[in-house]
């Protein structure tokens, strides 16, 4: 009998001591109509058969206790913070999954959504094909009105009238998070969690209901989805609820804000100061010197040269075929030219002549590729429109390059090496861009070389031309290029970020879909305006594009399997970036960038927040290097690395924490960029403001009237020669020019080594 009524009283126990802790969070998300609740659920496999919800009416079943613990966000009148222990404390429970779940009544299918990674938009986007890159069909095809359309992605639903389920896990989002801005109430709302419990990573679901009038987020340890996001399609999760024992406890830590927002950039901004609060700050790990790394990356790209019939060039990527920028042809060049070494110098310009000389159409754009037999490369085709297209992405990439390679070669000192067959090829492309923005209003995402015509229009996979066009108006002393590069960028800024909240489309292996590539390489773009007009406007606009371009990037030192190879070799993967809501993986880096833009962007603000995301990105570059036998990533060259860093199950869960073996050669090229266009270490004199993105540590030791003095350790295994640029806090709001690099002096430092340097006050080493 006594025991009969433990039973009846333990039924009714309440579910957590603090019985007012929902309704504290539900008072926060009044303005969407937002109702907290925890739950016990029970699976059989994948499918979900009993679920067993607490409030503050109701109860779990008999033998479990739940345990809330809320508490205010310093600074944040609509934020908190929510730890949910579930306990089992008697029996057991098989396949069972908790979770916390906050229903939305008050929903628009208008509200921005955005999972880090993940979807951009709620991803509410017309779809083609089932898998990876596919086909464009017929009607996509020198169409003007066709709408952004993306892979086989998850997505809330395009079509009116018909429910939605997004079923993800932390090991999809750079940062496990789910977000909305919703324009009727203008404000915003982030979810912050965790990665992952004892069992496993965490589940990211978001419902829309049919009437698309309601949503439920919710948050699942561990993660129990029907279906796993793959590369443009679908397979079966394998996920699996673990087996409960008495005793047995898990506690879900969740922080909810509620933030005022008149537009999607207000989310964007908000989202960067904040996307480290619950998972907390990354720990970058120091073990490879910037310059040790660019040593073996131009060392495997100087013996890639070769000599072919067609012209003689570096080898890009895999093949013995040319691709011209994007990943490769005429970016791995600079790094080679910046080497300031004869042989390469020349190997430089001989590609430059091959390029300028074979690939460029009547039009002025450039085909993307060629074969090593002459044969040009044709992109994106279909078969009822056979006129060779390219990507409009690689011909930005190719005026952004062509210009800068002209500007290093004038700053070392190597003008007359200049040919005028080079100068006449980068007005002529730029020019090409001018006639098609003056046609048409727009760059495309695929154009007609020999004709100029777009094959297929939207996207932004013009991101980067603006920038070209804006390097091209000083070197060319051409106006006219300037202004269509600020009504371009004006326009992509306008049309897709504050609209849209994306951009994508500029990769030659996805459809439209939202991408990082866009994102930075548009940084680019408005960080080259900001440089040659002065206007702080540009600057404006180039923060909002930084934490778009941050929602891209691992923001926490994720935890892997423990057999996987960046468990085993230690790695701390913060700062790897995410390539496309398509691919699903991260990258060693910025496709193909330094992402110096960034850096530019922290001296002109002082916000810390853009050279932690530099520092984040480059050191995470370096994780993914092979270097034999202490940091074997794969069986290739000492010095390669890996395109793809696998957080999520994207390609199976045995591949989770991998990297995946695909040697590409634009990863050492963005390696080598940013050890040349970064500082190893950035110092203001008068402020004595210390940025070290090197692999080693400094600190200031002394300060006198004869400047300062600063302690450099170098604790790698490596001799490390490190890059310093000092100057005053005025200085720094003067825009940095594209070769200061060049004047950069170098000290070097020993394995296990400590040095002193004395900058005097006007930023010079004695």
């Amino acid at each position: 009998m006594k025991r009969f009524f433990a039973i009846i009283m333990l039924a009714l126990m309440p579910v957590f001591s603090e019985a007012q802790s929902f309704k504290d969070i539900d008072r926060i998300l009044a303005p969407f109509g937002g109702h907290l609740q925890a739950s016990v659920k029970k699976y059989q496999g994948t499918a979900l058969t009993e679920t067993f919800p607490a409030d503050d009416r109701q109860r779990l079943p008999e033998g479990w206790k739940l345990k809330v613990k809320t508490s205010r966000v310093t600074g944040q009148p609509a934020a908190m913070d929510l730890a949910a222990t579930f306990i089992l404390e008697q029996g057991e429970s098989a396949q069972t999954a908790v979770s916390i779940t906050i229903d939305f009544s008050r929903w628009s299918r208008d509200n921005y959504v955005l999972v880090p990674a993940s979807m951009y938009n709620g991803n509410r986007y017309p779809v083609i094909g089932n898998g990876y890159n596919p086909d464009y069909p017929k009607e996509m095809y020198y169409n003007p009105a066709v709408p952004l359309t993306i892979s086989n992605d998850p997505r809330l639903a395009v079509e009116k009238d018909r429910a939605s389920v997004v079923e993800l896990q932390t090991g999809n989002a750079a940062t496990p998070a789910m977000c909305f801005f919703a324009p009727a109430a203008g404000k915003s709302f982030v979810l912050l969690t965790d990665q992952r419990s004892r069992f496993g990573n965490h589940g990211l679901t978001i419902t829309e209901n049919k009437a698309q009038n309601q949503s439920r987020f919710t948050v699942t340890a561990p993660a129990m989805r029907q279906k796993a996001p793959g590369f443009g399609d679908f397979h079966p999760s394998g996920d699996k609820a673990p087996d409960w024992k008495a005793g047995d406890s898990l506690t879900l830590h969740l922080r909810i804000f509620v933030e005022p927002a008149t537009n999607i950039p207000e989310l964007l901004t908000f989202f960067m100061q904040h996307r480290k609060d619950v998972t907390g700050q990354n720990q970058p790990r120091n073990w490879l010197p910037m310059s040790y790394y660019t040593g073996l990356a131009t060392t495997i790209t100087s013996n890639n040269f070769r000599e072919f019939p067609v012209g003689n060039y570096y080898l890009p990527e895999n093949s013995k075929d040319f691709q011209l920028g994007w990943v490769s042809g005429m970016m791995n060049t600079y790094p080679m030219l910046a080497l300031n070494n004869k042989k390469e110098r020349e190997r430089v310009a001989q590609e430059l002549d091959f390029v300028v000389n074979k690939l460029q159409g009547k039009s002025g754009y450039f085909y993307g590729g060629i074969t090593a037999d002459g044969k040009i490369r044709p992109e994106k085709m279909n078969p009822a429109y056979p006129a060779v297209q390219a990507m409009v992405r690689k011909n930005s990439d190719a005026l952004l390059w062509l210009i800068k390679h002209l500007l290093l070669f004038k700053a070392q000192g190597y003008q007359e090496m200049i040919k005028p067959e080079w100068e006449a090829a980068a007005q002529k492309l730029a020019q090409a861009f001018v006639n098609t923005w003056n046609k048409n209003g727009q760059f495309g995402q695929y154009i007609v070389p020999e004709t100029g015509e777009i094959a297929v229009f939207n996207s932004t996979a013009g991101a980067i031309a603006p920038a070209g066009l804006a390097l091209a108006s000083a070197y060319f002393h051409n106006p006219g290029f300037l202004k269509v590069a600020e009504a371009a960028a004006n326009y992509y800024y306008n049309r897709d970020v504050v609209k849209q909240g994306l951009t994508g489309g500029d990769c030659g292996d996805i459809s439209m879909d939202a991408n990082s590539e866009s994102a930075f390489g548009f940084l680019e773009s408005l960080m080259a305006l900001y440089y040659h007009t002065g206007d702080k406007s540009w600057l404006k606009k180039a923060e909002v594009e930084a934490a778009l371009a941050a929602t891209w990037t691992l923001s926490y030192d994720a935890v892997f399997p423990p057999q996987s190879q960046i468990a085993k070799l230690g790695s701390h993967m913060a700062g790897a970036v995410w390539a496309s809501i398509q691919n699903k993986h991260a990258a060693p880096g910025i496709c193909t960038a330094s992402g110096d833009y960034l850096f530019k962007l922290y001296r002109a603000t002082g916000n810390p927040l853009y050279a932690d995301l530099i520092r984040d990105i480059q050191h995470a570059q370096t994780e993914a290097v092979n270097i034999p036998p202490d940091h074997v990533t794969t069986n290739n060259l000492v010095g390669s690395s890996m395109e793809r860093i696998q957080p999520s199950d994207a390609e199976g869960k045995g591949a989770i924490g991998n990297f995946i073996n695909t040697r590409n050669s634009w990863t050492e090229t963005n390696g080598a960029l940013m050890a040349i266009e970064l500082p190893g270490l950035y110092v203001q004199t008068d402020t004595k403001k210390i940025r070290v993105f090197d692999h080693v540590e400094a600190k200031i030791i002394k300060s006198d009237r004869a400047g300062l003095t600063l302690a450099i350790s170098n604790k790698t295994k490596y001799a490390a020669s490190v890059t310093v640029f000092a100057e005053t806090g005025s200085q720094s709001k003067k825009p940095l020019s594209y070769t200061a690099f060049v004047n950069w002096p170098k000290v070097n430092i020993g394995p296990g080594e400590e040095i002193k340097v004395i900058i005097n006050n006007a930023g010079k080493l004695r």
